[in-house]
């Protein structure tokens, strides 16, 4: 089997609740979506996407995908997709770094290395171990705390008992809405207080000694893996490490220095799902658990976030989340299912979706082999 056209296509995704605020000061309201699609002489057809939140998250740009696939597109021509190791190595050697903009070529040959065996992803990841991940929702901050109460409520309702509060602003603000958050969970739920790498050193241990009488997880307060370690020798909560989880050399620090509770893995941060998953493998082989998630996404990186999920111990595994419900537009059809609070994987051969090109348009890359 060999690679005979990639192709890249942009699409804008209007996140369906208006602005997603993060960090110190950061929203979102609509993420460039670039999706790949890999076509092959087997008439087998393969599909990634890599969405970044916002232009100014972490080093992630919704132009490195179509760049990269310009420098890669005729190495990857003519090899065969099915040998993921070898995919990776090459794209590895094209350019350095950058794994974001490898990220979708990579999941594209695990959905076409699926369908040639006739096997879901999650199996050839090594086979089902959770069923349904569980999924958290953020913390809605109303003027009105009945209005909180209530949309939380209707969460619940949905199955939902994970909370992650946004802060990461204002340090003083941020305290008053952790000591409001925190206290309207209900006995089994779980609340996280995710900064962005968004509040000072000082700040933070500020946030963490005006909380320590409070039951949640603190995630990524600062910018930098060392700034956090830094609050971690002050803070009492249990720490959540993501933006700053990059790759293996990163998990080995974490384990060696016990940095992290658990870890967020986002897939395209660490370069894709064959790069993610043995960080993954590491990091739980040594004790710590994880969140299968990404940067952002429809229904494609969706898919891979659930089949990433699905092939995690359930034990191991904290949350996950239906990305694919945060948009106002698809990227793909079909693909995993979000109900009762919980994500489920297909159990189609490959990622289970296909691109949804009415949705995607024209491409902005296309490369194919010439014929002999």
């Amino acid at each position: 089997m060999k690679i005979t056209r990639i192709r890249v296509f942009k699409t804008a995704l209007p996140y369906a609740g208006g602005s997603y605020g993060w960090g110190a000061g950061n929203a979102i309201t609509t993420s460039i979506s670039s999706v790949v699609v890999i076509d092959t002489d087997a008439g087998l057809q393969g599909c990634g996407e890599f969405a970044p939140c916002g232009e100014n998250y972490m080093v992630a740009h919704s132009e490195g995908v179509e760049a990269f696939a310009r420098l890669a597109a005729r190495h990857l021509l003519g090899e065969d997709p099915r040998q993921l190791r070898r995919i990776e190595r090459l794209m590895d050697h094209t350019v350095q770094g950058h794994g974001y903009a490898k990220a979708p070529f990579d999941a594209a040959c695990w959905d076409i290395l699926g369908q040639s065996a006739g096997q879901p992803v999650w199996m050839l990841m090594g086979g089902k171990l959770t069923e349904g991940a569980q999924m958290y929702r953020v913390v809605p901050q109303k003027p009105v705390l009945e209005d909180t109460i209530a949309e939380m409520e209707q969460h619940r309702a949905a199955g939902y008992r994970q909370f992650q509060i946004k802060v990461g602003g204002d340090w003083v603000t941020d305290i008053d809405r952790i000591r409001e958050g925190v206290p309207l969970l209900k006995p089994g739920e779980k609340a996280m207080a995710d900064a962005n790498q968004g509040w000072r050193v000082d700040n933070a241990i500020r946030v963490a000694r005006a909380t320590r009488d409070l039951d949640f997880i603190l995630e990524q307060p600062c910018h930098s893996y060392d700034e956090c370690q830094q609050v971690r020798r002050v803070a009492e909560q249990p720490m959540k490490l993501d933006e700053c989880v990059t790759g293996i050399e990163m998990a080995r620090r974490i384990v060696n220095d016990r940095g992290a509770e658990m870890c967020c893995l986002k897939i395209s941060n660490l370069g894709g799902l064959s790069k993610a998953r043995r960080v993954r493998d590491f990091l739980i082989d040594h004790g710590i658990p994880v969140v299968s998630e990404d940067t952002w996404g429809g229904q494609i990186t969706t898919a891979a976030v659930a089949h990433f999920a699905a092939s995690t111990p359930e034990e191991m595994l904290i949350n996950s989340t239906d990305l694919m419900n945060y948009n106002t537009r698809s990227t793909g059809i079909g693909g995993p299912a979000a109900r009762d609070g919980k994500l489920y994987a297909t159990d189609t051969p490959g990622l289970g979706v296909t691109p949804d090109f009415d949705s995607l348009g024209a491409p902005v890359f296309e490369m194919a082999d010439q014929p002999a």
